[in-house]
């Protein structure tokens, strides 16, 4: 089907109302939905809150004009559901409303769902389009979809570099680099994904807290790796302020908080670790160092998106950031002073 003006315009509206739920939808896709009769648009919505009314359903409530309908082209950014979970279907919610038509920006891969919403919908007589905005809609929810497709979390890189190239002073002593605009830029990172990971250095010198301050919204589960368990039973990781789990190659039992996961030190470390998260149903992870820890999974190729921020601070020498060149570079923008670069390894 050739789509209209009219149809991408709704379907970028969608997408719109879809990211205002970034945050707060998780571990559930970001979607969207809008309600359209004859030109006008009379209701819209997106999934605000995980376990709370999805899209269509928020857009079905929305409208003053209940008796339009019947007979309405709804356009939804994600297959609707067909299967009851904490919400009903709302396959069934667009029966039951006798919509006429339905245009899908992406089918879910959810095996749950995986093409029966929509096989749904036509059964009882709705006529059914796909794949408009489809590229769109796939990087909106990259975290979904490489969550459902690939089984583990979508993995984003984070440092900040001096721009001779330093990540630290020397012997890992912390040094302030970023900006206060990128150090805002940075909780909110922190309040998109759901969970953020550092290595054994990284928590000892700096001892971090981890947490979102400087932005609104949820603050992620924390994840230290401490092979040995050597770090301070003192530090804010373990302050019990917000969940806690740390991987390590020694039992220990969990205390409030604070969960340990024992992993094999046959296999690789890393590879362990995404897996644990997948089973967690932890569909993304903010990785903010150490060195050791970013190189590694850089080398390995477990990362989808990588951010450098790059101060105009020069330190002569210390802890080297990594290199990324070019390759992949998809966006550069300034925070204040600093330099932010996006990379990107599949998309």
């Amino acid at each position: 089907m050739a789509f209209s003006d009219f149809d991408h315009l709704m379907m970028h509206r969608a997408l719109d109302l879809a990211r205002l739920g970034t945050g707060y939808a998780r571990p559930n896709p970001l979607v969207g939905c809008v309600i359209t009769h004859e030109g006008r648009i009379i209701g819209e919505g997106w999934h605000r809150q995980y376990g709370g009314p999805h899209a269509e359903v928020n857009a079905v409530q929305s409208t003053t004009e209940s008796q339009l309908l019947a007979g309405s082209r709804v356009y939804v950014t994600l297959e609707p559901c067909s299967h009851f979970g904490k919400t009903p279907p709302c396959a069934d919610l667009l029966i039951e409303k006798q919509v006429a038509e339905v245009v899908v920006c992406n089918l879910d891969p959810n095996p749950l769902v995986a093409g029966q919403g929509l096989q749904k919908l036509r059964d009882a007589g709705i006529r059914v389009e796909t794949g408009l905005l489809e590229a769109e809609g796939r990087w909106l929810n990259r975290r979904f979809f490489t969550f459902q497709e690939q089984e583990r979390p979508y993995v984003v890189l984070k440092w900040a570099e001096t721009a001779d190239g330093y990540l630290a002073g020397p012997y890992f002593q912390p040094v302030p680099i970023s900006g206060e605009l990128s150090r805002v830029a940075v909780h909110q990172w922190r309040a998109e994904e759901q969970a953020i990971l550092v290595g054994t250095r990284t928590a000892l010198h700096d001892n971090p807290h981890l947490n979102v301050r400087e932005w609104p919204g949820q603050s992620p589960l924390r994840l230290v790796i401490d092979k040995n368990l050597s770090l301070p039973p003192t530090h804010h990781l373990f302050d019990g302020s917000q969940p806690t789990v740390v991987y390590t190659y020694r039992e220990r039992a969990a205390r409030e908080g604070v969960d340990f996961v024992m992993l094999s030190e046959a296999e690789d470390l890393f590879p362990q670790i995404l897996q644990s998260l997948a089973r967690r149903n932890v569909q993304s992870v903010l990785v903010e160092g150490g060195p050791t820890v970013l190189s590694s999974l850089l080398k390995d190729g477990l990362w989808d998106e990588a951010r450098v921020i790059r101060a105009p601070k020069r330190l002569g020498g210390g802890v080297p950031a990594p290199h990324l060149g070019l390759a992949g570079l998809h966006e550069q923008f300034s925070l204040g002073e600093d330099e932010v670069f996006i990379y990107h390894r599949n998309y």
